[in-house]
């Protein structure tokens, strides 16, 4: 049993993998991650392997119990990747994005990747078909933009994605709706074809919290997966794995 780990921005979650296939996910408040792993132990007779990638607020208390019940690989950026990292600024690139990339890479070889995640922000990651990293883009993810709207403002409400099959809105709800659905669809499907300018043979991945709501409005989505940042993460555990390997021979 492998178990990956994913603390973000706004939520914990755990991905439970017997070698390459995924068992099971669960959604979970950070706070409760100790006594919930505690539960999933006691089901298993040896010592449970972890990889742990994050971006929240993880307490080095926490850290410290996970290192005293498994044997775990946290991704930090001194970890081994499968990609030449490009960026101007590497320490300051978010681990969830290298995680992606990686993911990517590993996934998807000898290709130009554009992972797209869509989640409290909506982060671009772009990996050459040399498995070079050079950056991407951010922006407020779907659930940011309504709030934004509402913080900002006097009088707009705050209101709660939903489904819709109109450009034009004729009351105030509607109009929101509209802006900001519509405005991230294009949004996404605008970066898309910029890149596919650039590099026509793309793979696009998409993914985060908002893959099943966004998926089915846009056009180019290749490759769309919830759980990729999750199967990312047990896929870096196995390339790290093999690669402390070779180098003890």
């Amino acid at each position: 049993m492998i178990l990956a780990i994913d603390i973000g921005n706004t939520r914990t979650k755990i991905a439970i993998f017997e070698k390459d296939t995924l068992k099971d996910v669960l959604f979970i408040e950070l706070k409760n991650i100790e006594k919930i792993l505690e539960n999933i132990f006691k089901k298993k007779s040896i010592k449970p392997k972890t990889i742990l990638s994050s971006v929240g607020k993880l307490h080095n208390e926490t850290l410290l119990w996970l290192q005293q019940n498994t044997e775990v690989i946290e991704i930090t950026h001194e970890s081994n990747f499968p990609f030449k990292n490009l960026y101007a600024t590497p320490t300051t690139l978010g681990i969830d994005r290298m995680v992606l990339a990686a993911g990517a890479v590993l996934q998807f070889p000898k290709s130009n990747r554009l992972i797209i995640d869509a989640g409290t922000c909506i982060t671009y990651e772009f990996v050459t078909e040399k498995d070079e990293y050079l950056g991407g883009a951010i922006s407020p993810g779907l659930l940011l933009r309504y709030k934004a709207l509402n913080h900002y403002t006097a009088k707009l409400p705050l209101l709660a994605p939903e489904d819709i099959d109109y450009l034009i809105g004729d009351q105030t709800d509607r109009s929101i709706h509209s802006g900001v659905i519509n405005g991230i669809t294009q949004e996404i499907e605008g970066i898309i074809a910029q890149y596919k300018l650039l590099y026509p043979d793309l793979k696009i991945i998409l993914t985060g919290g908002d893959t099943l709501f966004l998926v089915k409005r846009l056009k180019n989505v290749i490759f769309a997966n919830s759980n990729f940042l999750l199967e990312s993460l047990n896929n870096l555990y196995q390339y790290t794995i093999e690669n402390d390997k070779k180098n003890l021979l």
